[in-house]
């Protein structure tokens, strides 16, 4: 039964070899940068609008392209924003020695002015874990940047004009009817121009007038002027990027139609002025436009992408209170068949979530239809599952239709799994695309366990090992590949715990040579990523243009500072400490009772060798991953429902041929041919 998971697998990787288009969403860097810079007869000038409108206000601009913009990685401030714009890099919030950035205001002085306050926020900025420098975008334009704003308004926005000396080398402030026309004169002298555009109507207005005036070298971006929330998408439109109608803006940074971030903003700036920047502090993309501007879909994005923080845990406890429901009426019926077949099918619904999370994804449903679709939908799968094959292979189904359904809608670019309560979750701006951490290691302990039952009942052998191998391979090269998965973390742990689990298949006992292969599967694993990823995107992958392709030691140290530091802050934040504990706790006295723990199936080579793998890989994603011990805790999770899978063996089912209750333990003494 494990042979159609591996030919899923291994059908999943030839796709990717064979660079299967992905959609527009997924161009490279080169091809984006390419596209956005425009000949040399038409550069001009940049300037970049704020004002407090939304979507629709923005849809009523003819020539306008169209995006949600991600604001902020963490707790959103409007003085992050424009730092973060200026500087063309981020780091999490909570990463900074204080969350909140110093008061900044503008001082004018002459014909400039200098931000009071900025002294303060690059000292801030130094001690981040990553390297960050503020004002780096007016810093590389030729005569600075100009600012034009109204008199006795909020003046903040000068901000993103600023130099890294914190100076604006022109300022102009009068009436709000006027700065439309200030800031087209300012363009005419400036290079790169930041105005302040009124509210409401008026500001509308401007907006036309500045695009109405717009010349055919000019670059016009716009972005909203939002007040503070804890996590936010912004709108943004950009009108001059290429020629033809207005579209859904999009970048490399995201690889997602519609999306963009701030980060993004000085890269498309100074690609169009055709400057250079450094690339080891400039980390945004181009911005360029992404197929005909659908306006509904993007209000439907944001409304979606702003519910997801919230129906996460929600829906994961609803379907945790149905399993428990299900196992009370079973319970009062006092017929143990029914308790057992009780604990199998919830146990597999919890295996189910992830695909039933594209489904709901797909329907976008109010809050009550989202946790009913979960709930009722994995149960029925479950049930379905547990029905369509004997025990305990039941798990192969939702391992092969989860991991089919997250490939197909990534190189569909259909968004689904973005979209999903179980997806990246743009919204807090870390991550845009791929597999989020969770997942990388639930699906691990799935496609682990889903080989332990199509293997069942198992002997340790060659066969076993290179089927072992083989779905660890092939699952490893999914969750790496730029255009599925684009996890290098997920590498390594993948990596790891089929590593471990092939090594425990192996006859005899764990020699140094079979320990030695444990810890240099991941090395192995990131140089065969390395090439994967040059293959299938151009070196575009995050891989190669984070680690490959940094200038300097230091940018690889930023890049293992910032991982740590966010492991470290995550493992300390609300509840994570004591799930952290539990989980420690339960995996150490698991193993100790390895033998009651899988008397089910009789201690079967494959089933051990699957919980040891899965145990591995959670623990390797803590050490690999930004999100630290969440992985453990998730694997943790998987690997429990699984073993309530397993205990919950219909009466009628024999164990393995021939096999007692702990037959298998003591046919394989430690000294005889067990590696454990």
């Amino acid at each position: 039964m494990a042979k159609p998971l591996c030919l899923v697998l291994f059908a999943c990787v030839a796709m990717q070899l064979a660079d299967v288009p992905l959609g527009a969403t997924r161009a490279g860097p080169a091809r984006a940068q390419a596209q956005a810079r425009p000949a040399a007869a038409e550069l001009r000038s940049v300037v970049i609008a704020l004002l407090p409108t939304g979507e629709r206000a923005l849809a009523g601009v003819p020539g306008l392209s169209i995006g949600l913009m991600s604001s902020s990685q963490g707790t959103y401030s409007r003085a992050q924003l424009l730092l973060d714009m200026t500087q063309g890099a981020r780091v999490a919030t909570s990463a900074y020695a204080h969350a909140l950035p110093p008061r900044l205001s503008l001082v004018t002085a002459g014909q400039g002015g200098v931000i009071a306050g900025w002294g303060a926020a690059v000292r801030r900025a130094h001690g981040a874990p990553a390297l960050l420098r503020p004002g780096l975008l007016a810093a590389r334009i030729p005569g600075g940047a100009a600012y034009a704003g109204i008199v006795g308004a909020d003046t903040l926005d000068a901000v993103l004009a600023a130099d890294e000396a914190g100076r604006v080398r022109t300022v102009s402030l009068g009436r709000a009817g006027t700065v439309a026309a200030r800031a087209d004169a300012l363009a005419e002298r400036a290079r790169l121009v930041v105005c302040d555009l009124a509210a409401g109507a008026a500001g509308r207005a401007q907006l036309r007038a500045l695009q109405a005036r717009r010349g055919a070298g000019q670059l016009l971006l716009v972005v909203q002027r939002g007040g503070g929330s804890a996590h936010r998408l912004l709108w943004a439109a950009a009108a001059g990027l290429e020629a033809g109608a207005a579209r859904d803006l999009t970048s490399a940074t995201t690889a997602q139609r519609g999306l963009i971030s701030t980060v993004d903003i000085a890269a498309t700036v100074l690609a169009r002025l055709h400057i250079s920047a450094p690339s080891d502090a400039l980390r945004g993309k181009v911005i360029r436009g992404d197929g005909a501007l659908d306006s509904p879909g993007l209000r439907a994005l944001a409304g979606r992408l702003a519910v997801i923080g919230a129906r996460r845990l929600r829906a994961l406890a609803c379907l945790l209170c149905a399993w428990a429901a299900l196992l009370l009426l079973a319970a009062a019926g006092r017929a143990h068949a029914h308790s057992r077949w009780a604990l199998r099918v919830g146990a597999l619904a919890m295996l189910w979530a992830p695909a039933v999370g594209l489904v709901a994804a797909a329907i976008e449903p109010s809050a009550a239809g989202e946790y009913a679709i979960f709930v009722c939908g994995c149960l029925a799968l479950g049930a379905l599952s547990d029905a369509a094959l004997p025990w305990p292979q039941a798990p192969l189904i939702p391992a092969i239709v989860t991991l089919s359904a997250l490939v197909v809608d990534a190189l569909a670019g259909s968004q689904l799994q973005m979209r999903s309560l179980l997806g990246p979750n743009p919204i807090l701006g870390a991550r845009f695309y791929g597999f989020g951490n969770e997942l990388k290691s639930a699906l691990a302990v799935m496609v682990l366990c889903a080989v332990a039952a199509g293997l069942y009942p198992a002997r340790r052998g060659s066969r076993a090992v290179l089927t072992m191998a083989g779905a660890g391979v092939a699952l490893a090269a999914i969750v790496g590949s730029a255009k599925i998965g684009a996890g290098v973390g997920g590498v390594i742990l993948i990596s790891g715990g089929f590593a471990v689990a092939s090594v425990m298949l192996l006859p005899g006992s764990i020699t140094r040579a079979r320990a030695l292969a444990v810890l240099a599967s991941p090395v192995l694993a990131l140089v065969a990523l390395a090439g994967l990823d040059l293959a299938t995107a151009n070196g575009g992958g995050h891989y190669t243009g984070s680690i490959l392709h940094a200038h300097s030691a230091g940018e690889v140290r930023d890049v293992i500072v910032r991982r740590y530091g966010a492991a470290w802050r995550e493992l300390r934040n609300h509840a994570m400490p004591v799930a952290t504990a539990l989980a420690l706790l339960s995996s150490v006295q698991a193993w100790r009772r390895k033998d009651r723990l899988l008397a089910p199936v009789a201690v079967d080579p494959a089933w051990l060798a699957a919980f040891a793998g899965g145990l591995a890989a959670g623990l390797l994603g803590s050490l690999s991953e930004d999100s630290g011990p969440v992985l453990l805790v998730v694997a943790v999770f998987t690997l429990a429902c699984v073993a309530a899978y397993l205990w919950g063996r219909p009466r009628a089912t024999p164990r393995s041929p021939g096999r007692r209750r702990g037959a298998q333990s003591r046919a394989l003494p430690r000294s005889a041919g067990s590696p454990c």
